[in-house]
């Protein structure tokens, strides 16, 4: 067994069978007494998977992702509850709650589809991204504040433009210190990074934080990458969406979208 002394840190760790504490690597970039809702993500996906590991059905596959948030993300204890909505031999909807404090803040639905062999018309994938070993290191920090920033791994692919790059995401942390998370729960735990590597205005005089994250995918992620081809959009009337093809290092296995609340910071 692993001592505690020799763990890798995690975003989070576990006090319960569905409760949880955010450690300092799960700080936003907004402000620093809420969690960066990046490693949530990620967590609900953790959840979801060993609730569903006692009822054995590997042939199901989570293909979808939808979070709505709720309110503001508190840095502290939380609960994560889940409950199967419709049961199905090929087709199932699972919800998983996180509440804080007796209050809901996150509301996720996932749809798993049954597996099957469609290799002979497997087709459509855009261009891969460039291996991300090839690619230096962007300091995001500079950018941006919060111990979920400062704990990544980033390498964009050429130089970052306001409101169009295309990165690789990885980081050291691991998801509950001490837990080993699929692949799919670690690529999804940094997906919702994708809206701070393309800013198109400036965080210091502009707000535009996503009140929610869908992802879909067309086959699972592998490794330990997540590649984000991100292009963000802000309208005219406080409206903006990120869109990103997600990546791993075979190539592109599905999208991303965050709808974004875009408003001047008061001086």
């Amino acid at each position: 067994m692993t001592n505690a002394s020799e763990r890798r840190p995690g975003y989070f760790e576990r006090l319960g069978t569905h409760r949880f504490r955010p450690t300092a690597h799960a700080v936003g970039a907004w402000r620093g007494d809420e969690q960066h809702f990046s490693p949530l993500g990620g967590l609900i996906v953790h959840a979801i998977e060993r609730v569903r590991a006692s009822e054995q059905r590997p042939d199901m596959m989570i293909s979808r992702i939808s979070c709505d948030i709720l309110g503001r993300i508190a840095l502290d204890e939380f609960d994560v509850h889940v409950e199967t909505l419709r049961a199905g031999r090929t087709i199932e909807l699972v919800e998983a709650t996180v509440v804080i404090s007796q209050r809901p803040v996150v509301r996720a639905r996932v749809w798993l589809l049954a597996a099957q062999d469609t290799s002979t018309v497997a087709g459509g994938d855009p261009d891969p991204l460039q291996h991300p070993e090839s690619l230096q290191p962007w300091n995001m920090s500079s950018l941006w504040p919060g111990g979920y920033i400062a704990s990544l791994d980033v390498r964009p692919v050429g130089p970052p433009q306001p409101g169009r790059t295309a990165a690789w995401v990885s980081t050291p942390v691991e998801l509950v210190a001490g837990e080993s998370a699929s692949p799919l729960a670690s690529y999804v735990a940094l997906v919702d990074t994708a809206n701070g590597i393309a800013v198109r205005q400036e965080p210091t005089k502009w707000m535009f934080p996503n009140v929610d994250l869908s992802v879909h995918l067309h086959r699972l992620p592998e490794g330990r990458w997540t590649g984000l081809d991100t292009s963000v959009v802000f309208g005219s009337h406080g409206q903006g969406v990120t869109s990103t093809v997600l990546h791993d290092t075979r190539g592109a296995l599905g999208q991303a979208e965050q709808i974004l609340t875009v408003r001047p910071l008061e001086s």
